[in-house]
């Protein structure tokens, strides 16, 4: 019974990280998910400012009075998609030639051990 409230959980927490990054639109295009990103990049120092103020994180057992500065993020969603698909598509080329290459080896492999 318990571990069915856990996946209840975690299923309903999945279903709305897929929903917000639905809806942020990080899930559509490459333009689409660099907007969000930009978007991101402007809208979470200033959230995370304001929570830390709110939840009262001074950092005062580091002896800091700041948090460090967020990083800044120079990612390009779009360049990375492409990236990604010229790997799997220079894989799938390949394929072929490489598993004929392995068959081969394999049955030299089979006819040593059968001597």
């Amino acid at each position: 019974c318990v571990a069915a409230i856990w996946f209840i959980i975690k299923g309903g927490l999945a279903g709305a990280a897929v929903y917000v990054a639905y809806d942020q639109g990080l899930l559509g295009s490459g333009a689409e998910g660099a907007e969000a990103l930009k978007k991101a990049q402007t809208v979470l120092p200033p959230a995370i400012k304001e929570w830390t103020s709110y939840v009262g994180w001074e950092v005062r057992t580091m002896q800091i009075n700041t948090l460090p500065p967020t990083p800044k993020i120079d990612f390009s969603p779009s360049d990375s998609w492409n990236k990604g698909v010229q790997t799997v598509m220079s894989a799938l080329s390949v394929a072929p030639t490489r598993a004929c290459e392995y068959t081969m080896e394999g049955w030299k492999y089979m006819k040593d051990l059968v001597k």
